[in-house]
């Protein structure tokens, strides 16, 4: 059988090129890699990263998401989630290269925090993160005017979390808004909400806020930690016109949620944590705040990355664990902790699949291009989006608590 690729429709644009196809020039990300990549089967690829690492000295500084590769951490010479690696980076600042095994928002952030004599390098320009994407600047700056015309802009503050686009990043600190991460999510609400009024649980509370662009970590925040109700929360819609709110719906919110998630802890299901409870006895379901309401309503345990880790580490020997999180780290902490039981909540895999874009050969080729002397996939954010987006930055940095784990 033959297949007429002639009379086929043409795929319809796609807002982002898809894993690396193509050029686009007007993007860092989505492009194809500029040179050629190590083979994969290349048996030499651990022993030439150790060359190129040890040739490059202090030079270089390499930063690995946790939900990277054992083969990409293995050359990490710090591991953890985005924001604690801008500032180690930042916390290095003899080091002229500093290579982000992570995905694109996490470079920006590196090269925000860092000085302009540090160069931010991404392994792979493709390696970007789908709920960042989510939320594209103009559709941002769209719906704040729409919340100007419906009259409560005035009475709203932006919050970001930490995985949004230095341009996102940049609208919050110019309309007073700050960042959060997963671990003070709350603290940040908090904050904003003292902006215009506070909480105001009596039903005295009129002020709102807009929270990009993971409508999960906002909403479970907000009714789980600051005692909102889900009646309390909206959903913006970019895709709809007004974001598919009418007026009263916006004066009534407290949280205008935008219709942004994670593709990997959006997956997890109510089904999946009782299959889990039936399957294995005396079992402890801990999971990530960017899942569902439902599902994170029905865990023993919620938590940022950081978090996950710790509360895993502390727990007794035979302990069982579900974890709802990315199963590059799940495999690792079931590795680092083979006393206990720790299995993946999902039945079906699930990688972060930009994350994992960051491989070996992309690591070995970054760094053998500085080792020749050519600086391969720089991240630079504007300086004027850099100047807002560290704005908003400094804004979560001087809240009270912890502010450096995500």
């Amino acid at each position: 059988m033959t297949t007429d690729t002639h009379s086929a429709p043409a795929p319809a644009p796609l807002p982002l090129l898809v894993l690396g196809q193509g050029t686009d020039l007007h993007t860092e990300r989505g492009v194809e890699c500029p040179g050629d990549l190590p083979a994969p089967s290349d048996p030499d690829l651990v022993e030439r990263a150790r060359a190129a690492k040890a040739a490059l000295g202090d030079r270089v500084f390499v930063l690995g998401h946790h939900y990277q590769r054992d083969e990409v951490i293995e050359f990490a010479d710090v591991t953890g989630d985005s924001f604690k690696l801008a500032r180690d980076a930042a916390a290095r600042p003899d080091a002229p290269y500093i290579v982000f095994c992570g995905v694109h928002f996490m470079a920006e952030s590196a090269d925000i925090l860092t000085s302009d004599e540090q160069t931010v390098i991404l392994p792979d320009l493709a390696a970007g993160c789908s709920m960042a994407d989510m939320a594209a600047i103009a559709q941002v700056e769209d719906c704040w005017e729409q919340l100007e015309a419906a009259g409560v802009a005035g009475q709203t503050v932006p919050v970001t979390y930490m995985n949004s686009s230095a341009a996102i990043k940049a609208f919050t600190g110019r309309h007073g808004g700050t960042i959060c991460t997963s671990s003070n999510a709350r603290t940040a609400l908090d904050w904003a909400f003292e902006q215009v009024g506070g909480v105001g649980l009596d039903g005295t509370g009129t002020g709102k806020v807009l929270f990009l662009p993971d409508q999960h970590l906002g909403r479970n925040t907000a009714v789980r930690e600051l005692g909102l109700s889900l009646g309390d929360c909206v959903v913006w819609d970019p895709h709809r016109p007004n974001g598919g709110l009418t007026r009263q719906q916006l004066e009534d919110a407290r949280m205008i949620l935008w219709r942004g998630h994670c593709s990997v802890h959006g997956r997890f299901s109510v089904d999946a944590v009782e299959a889990a409870r039936r399957e294995i006895p005396g079992v402890k379901v801990i999971v990530h705040p960017e899942c569902q309401y439902e599902v994170v309503e029905r865990a023993d345990e919620v938590g940022s990355t950081e978090k996950i880790i710790q509360t895993i580490a502390a727990a007794p020997a035979g302990t069982s664990w579900v974890v709802g999180t990315e199963l590059n780290l799940v495999r690792r902490l079931a590795q680092q902790f083979p006393e206990q039981r720790i299995a993946f909540l999902e039945k079906n895999v699930c990688y972060c699949s930009t994350m994992n874009r960051i491989d070996l050969p992309h690591l070995v080729w970054a760094l053998e291009s500085l080792v020749d002397g050519r600086v391969v996939n720089p991240i630079h954010v504007d300086p004027a989006v850099a100047a807002d987006a560290r704005a908003a930055l400094d804004r979560m940095l001087a809240l009270p608590g912890t502010t450096h784990k995500d």
